[in-house]
């Protein structure tokens, strides 16, 4: 199925803002970290940095469409949420 060129590109730039606003959002997360040093911000920072990988191999999949990345993307969203479970369970407990 191909899609016009118009809603190509409005996938293209969505995807690219949703890298930009998840590696924004590790950065703040680990300065926050880094300022008070609650331990949730930094698993929070993880794996908001694991989505940010993510959505970066979701943009480098829109753009070659001969090889299909899509087991390989889905990887660092499965690390980043296991990374955040393990924060939220067993190192709150610290």
């Amino acid at each position: 199925m191909t899609r016009p060129f118009g809603a190509y590109c409005t996938i293209w730039h969505a995807t690219r803002s949703c890298a930009v606003t998840s590696i924004v959002c590790a950065a703040l997360l680990l300065r926050g970290y880094r300022q008070s040093g609650a331990r949730l911000l930094l698993w929070s920072s993880l794996c908001f940095f694991c989505f940010t990988i993510a959505n970066v191999l979701f943009v480098l999949d829109l753009q070659s469409p001969e090889h299909n990345l899509s087991l390989v993307r889905q990887l660092p969203s499965l690390i980043g949420v296991a990374l955040l479970l393990y924060g939220l369970i067993w190192a709150s407990d610290r």
